[in-house]
């Protein structure tokens, strides 16, 4: 029978519906970030890095790129005949067919993977976070405390304590009381949804819940162990650490790849992040071209200005074109001669000529405020931009969309365009 000290099971089945566009035709996790890689990337590569060798990657919502990235798990040495990565979308089943209703119920449904491995712990973790961690030291820290769940936990400042679940904990390590985004926080130990479960226990707690409507670890899975008396105990974690499940957070942590001294480094040779990287040509910048601390992806040509961007893979910048503080994914192609701020452009898109992007008042976006913020112009994938057109702030924009749809040339500050269907 085989045998494995731990494995992970990795959730990456959300839709991350704060990311607006971004996401509407791709899970979070295979959204694309710094230039090269996807989000995914980041948890797949500290498992690798930590010496975990068997990895199950829960898929759900609009999977199919994600499945195309991860493959048979080569890029990050997990082609294996024993473990390596397995993906584990929701199948029909004898009786009875759902989809994953909740982070625990995703579980369940694969207690027959998990099984197959026979396990000591089970590592949960969730494929939409950018950090390096190595699972290996926490499970040494699980393992030397006798703990029967281990939470990955990291301080956060206490005016901002009140977003998060937060854990109370003894003067060992025990965790002693949870609060679920409190009012009044009574610690800053916010939790990372890191954990680390004893087998057994993993597998009685979701049996037990199994018929709990939309079964949750933070919610259902945790609190049920806590009352059984179980040992819970808390890892501290002070690396970086980022949610980038907001168009804000996202784009604030790409940009933070090209400080001067990036607090997250992408280069150390000790904790490499791996990804799926296509056979394509290097980078072209023009002899005409300024590039200033930006980050620029393989076989993209540069024959304007880009100025602290993260340009991805075959991307095209045309002449007299200038970008400042903005993002632009893989394939998209920028017209002659535009001026682009703060601007998100997802991957495939045509931006035409002239076209001048992040102007205008910083209002909110009449459809959906919360989402479309932070003063960014934010296009989704496959997106057309006609020649000429103005487009201001907190705005978004999706489909193939012509001069008409732009009344006297402009797309106002706090409006959508929606050409696709999909913002809705």
């Amino acid at each position: 029978m085989i045998k494995k000290k731990m494995i992970a099971m990795l959730l990456a089945g959300g839709q991350g519906s704060r990311l607006g566009v971004l996401t509407s035709k791709v899970a979070k996790p295979a959204v694309s970030f710094g230039g090269k890689y996807r989000i995914i990337d980041f948890p797949l590569s500290n498992c690798i890095n930590s010496g975990v060798d068997t990895v199950g990657v829960l898929t759900q919502y609009q999977p199919l790129r994600l499945n195309t990235h991860i493959g048979i798990g080569i890029p990050w040495d997990l082609d294996r005949n024993v473990g390596g990565v397995t993906v584990l979308p929701p199948y029909e089943k004898v009786g009875k067919t759902e989809w994953y209703t909740g982070t625990a119920n995703a579980i369940y449904q694969n207690l027959a993977y998990m099984e197959s491995y026979n396990p000591d712990y089970v590592l949960i973790l969730s494929g939409d976070h950018i950090y390096k961690m190595d699972y290996e030291v926490m499970l040494d820290y699980h393992r030397s405390n006798n703990a029967d769940v281990s939470i990955a936990v990291m301080p956060v400042p206490e005016e901002e304590a009140s977003r998060f679940g937060i854990v109370v904990t003894d003067g060992n390590g025990r965790i002693t009381e949870f609060q679920e985004k409190p009012e009044n926080p009574k610690s800053n130990l916010a939790s990372m949804g890191i954990y680390i479960f004893n087998w057994k226990v993993l597998k009685e707690a979701l049996v037990t819940l199994s018929e709990q409507p939309n079964c949750d670890f933070g919610k259902h899975v945790i609190p049920y162990c806590f009352d059984k008396g179980q040992k819970l105990v808390a890892y501290e974690y002070n690396g970086y650490w980022k949610d980038v499940g907001t168009l804000g957070s996202y784009w604030e942590a790409n940009m933070e790849l090209i400080d001067i001294v990036p607090e997250f480094n992408l280069y150390e040779e000790f904790w490499k992040i791996y990804t799926s990287n296509e056979l394509i040509p290097p980078q072209y910048i023009a002899a005409e071209a300024s590039v200033t601390r930006s980050l620029i992806g393989d076989a993209a040509e540069i024959y304007g200005t880009v100025e602290n961007s993260v340009i991805g893979a075959g991307v095209k910048i045309g002449k007299g074109t200038v970008v400042r503080d903005s993002i632009i994914m893989k394939g998209t192609q920028i017209g002659d001669g535009c001026v682009l701020d703060r601007a998100i452009i997802a991957e495939d898109c045509v931006i035409g000529n002239d076209v001048v992007m992040g102007v205008g008042e910083d209002v909110p976006n009449k459809v959906k405020p919360s989402v479309y913020s932070f003063g960014l112009a934010v296009v989704g994938e496959n997106t057309t931009i006609p020649d000429g057109v103005k487009i201001g702030k907190n705005t978004a924009i999706t489909g193939e969309t012509v001069a008409e749809d732009y009344p006297d040339g402009e797309l106002a500050s706090g409006e959508t365009l929606d050409k696709a269907g999909v913002v809705g």
